[in-house]
């Protein structure tokens, strides 16, 4: 059963020779990695071609024209050929049991779209002690007030759910693509093992707080075509569960510190 690694890429000379080499870890070895890059100005492509000659496994595409994360998805979705398709961008990384554990979970339990716990890390690769855990399942209203689901953990099974693509929308499309599957009737599966290790880069859209909650705002009134009352009571959910995260990693790394100045 091969699973399909997408993987969009724009400027990440820093970081993806990390992410390659976490799918190259993988205890489960059926897989394609197809790395789509989005007009790259730095050495990003001469990095993975140095893969490419490494092993065939691993697949580069190339767009005409910086187009964003959404339509390089799309295009490595179309090209995929696995019966599973997962999500990993260009900074981010696996744990070497991802896979393994995930397509295990998934195909033991007929499930079609999971996702798991992960960790963050800072720019530099530094463990910043902050992990998001994930519920046993979440469905479409769940998931309206609560943006639990990092792209970067899920794996969805095209045996069960055949149609898999992104809104054009330059951010926020993983989290309208989830709403999108749940509001058909599916379930997502949540695994409580931090698999991922997501990586904060300054600048990016999804650091800034503000910025993000206005790109939620977006999704649900032009992508999901929420009415205004609706809009902001899922709005409102989605800043409680955002601050009620944030809260519980600043005690994590509380937690942590004490832990260290006892020992």
């Amino acid at each position: 059963m091969k699973v399909s690694v997408i993987t969009p890429m724009y400027n990440c000379e820093k970081f993806i020779s990390e992410t390659i080499e976490s799918v190259l870890n993988q205890t489960y070895t059926n897989w394609e990695m197809i790395i789509i890059d989005d007009c790259s100005t730095d050495k990003s492509k001469q990095i993975v071609k140095q893969y490419i000659e490494r092993d065939k496994r691993i697949r580069l595409i190339a767009l005409n024209e910086n187009s964003g994360a959404a339509v390089a998805r799309n295009k490595g979705i179309e090209v995929s050929s696995g019966r599973f398709i997962a999500f990993l961008d260009g900074d981010d990384l696996w744990e070497p049991n991802k896979l393994e554990k995930q397509i295990q979970f998934m195909t033991e339990k007929n499930i079609g779209f999971s996702f798991t716990s992960y960790e963050v890390i800072s720019e530099t690769g530094i463990d910043l002690n902050k992990t998001v855990r994930v519920p046993n399942m979440i469905d479409y209203e769940g998931l309206l007030g609560n943006t639990i689901i990092g792209c970067l953990t899920v794996v969805i099974d095209r045996n069960i759910i055949r149609d898999v693509e992104m809104p054009l929308i330059r951010t926020r499309q993983d989290f309208a693509t989830w709403l999108n599957i749940l509001k058909k009737g599916y379930k997502a599966y949540g695994i409580d093992i931090p698999l991922a290790k997501y990586r904060i880069v300054k600048g990016s859209i999804s650091n800034n707080k503000f910025k993000a909650a206005m790109k939620n705002w977006h999704v649900y009134r032009k992508i999901e075509k929420l009415s205004l009352s609706k809009a902001i009571v899922v709005f409102l959910c989605y800043v409680f569960n955002a601050i009620k995260k944030r809260r519980k990693n600043v005690n994590e790394v509380i937690n942590t510190s004490e832990a260290t100045n006892i020992l």
